[in-house]
């Protein structure tokens, strides 16, 4: 029954709706899910465990959101790689975050101030509101930009990246994960699909309109970005990955412009 109410709250009610519920409502789970079973790195507290997440049953998981801050596994996966691969706690960055995430966003601003700029196409939580398939800064205006699951909603994904490699400053790095389907030699794109219905049984979600596969890395390469991919749960973070309830399965793309 529960999972029933979650995937149709998650299906009908607007996503900026549902931010300012999350706001309500987080402090009465983070309460009765207190234990030490699950950590999160973002906001470093623990809980008996995570609580479940999906829009369908094709993406449904049990131990996904955390009660306080709302991370996902994909969210801890990329604290964890801040933390240990880039400098990105130690100094300020000029950062473009497009569709900023609830569990990042004031604690990034934070860290880097007025250098830190969200963007998003409709999101209350943006400073700026575009389209990356036309971003309204000039070229290499950024040392990273942060753009997770969001390649999947956009018609034009390469003109997308391509905008997004052209305001990356030179050797500025680039965070752009997207759902994945591994077995998939070749990214899945139907224009023919239009309706919710379809999109959600062929790219798992109503407003998706492409499923990648493993070619995810040679579309970034395309538009002219260095990428290095990692399955870096089981190389680097096995050891905290059922306590994070991190995903073991999520290639992490390492993208960079112009480093080799």
């Amino acid at each position: 029954m529960f999972q029933k109410i979650l995937r149709l709250i998650l299906k009908f009610i607007p996503r900026p709706i549902l931010i300012k519920l999350s706001l309500v409502l987080r402090w009465f789970s983070s309460i009765i899910l207190r234990g030490n079973n699950k950590h999160c790195p973002v906001c470093k507290k623990s809980f008996r465990k995570f609580l479940p997440y999906g829009y369908n049953k094709q993406t449904y998981r049990t131990q996904a959101l955390c009660p306080n801050c709302l991370s996902l596994e994909r969210h801890r996966l990329i604290w964890n790689i801040l933390e240990r691969e880039f400098d990105f706690f130690d100094n300020k960055l000029s950062i473009l975050h497009v569709a900023p995430e609830q569990c990042f966003y004031k604690r990034f601003r934070k860290i880097h101030g007025r250098k830190y700029t969200t963007a998003d196409i409709v999101s209350p939580l943006a400073d700026v509101l575009l389209d990356i398939q036309k971003i309204p800064f000039k070229a290499e205006s950024f040392d990273m930009i942060i753009c997770n699951h969001v390649l999947e909603h956009v018609d034009n994904d390469i003109q997308a990246m391509s905008e997004i490699h052209r305001v990356l400053k030179n050797k500025g790095r680039a965070i752009l994960q997207v759902p994945m389907d591994n077995s998939l030699e070749k990214t899945y794109e139907d224009k023919s699909i239009t309706s919710e219905k379809e999109r959600e049984i062929h790219f798992l979600q109503k407003d998706h309109v492409r499923l990648y596969g493993v070619d995810y890395k040679k579309r970034l390469e395309s538009v002219g970005f260095t990428v290095h991919d990692s399955f870096y749960v089981n190389e680097n973070l096995s050891d905290i990955a059922e306590e994070q309830s991190l995903p073991r399965n999520e290639i992490f793309y390492f993208i960079s412009k112009n480093e080799k």
